[in-house]
């Protein structure tokens, strides 16, 4: 990201997101990664906005949004392990977030909360 074209970082991050994925029999089927990516060469605003986007948009499908879910605790590992506090703090926070729009939206929805613990866990 020091430089680096936007869309090269954030390609690269994606292809890494996937073969993670993959290896623990998950397949991607948003670009939610990407975006993330993306946004991160833009910084905070831009990570908050992409936040913000996706849940107008994709809180209403289950599946989406656990995957976004999933994508944003991936994040905040990810930076944590890359000691930039900055962005693990916010991920980690938009985490806590996104588990908790999840839980108020689908706590009595036993399917979506089947495959939410399905995929996160």
């Amino acid at each position: 990201m020091t430089g680096e074209n936007v869309l090269l970082y954030a390609e690269r991050e994606n292809i890494m997101y996937h073969r993670q994925a993959a290896e623990l029999g998950y397949a991607p089927f948003t670009t939610f990664y990407l975006d993330l990516s993306i946004a991160e060469c833009y910084g905070i605003d831009a990570i908050r906005d992409t936040f913000n986007k996706v849940k107008d948009e994709w809180l209403k499908n289950y599946k989406y949004w656990t995957e976004f879910v999933l994508c944003v605790n991936w994040k905040s590992w990810e930076w944590a392990n890359r000691n930039n506090v900055e962005f693990g703090q916010l991920y980690a926070d938009l985490y806590y977030e996104a588990r908790k729009l999840f839980y108020d939206k689908y706590e009595n929805d036993e399917e979506a909360c089947h495959y939410f613990f399905e995929v996160t866990d």
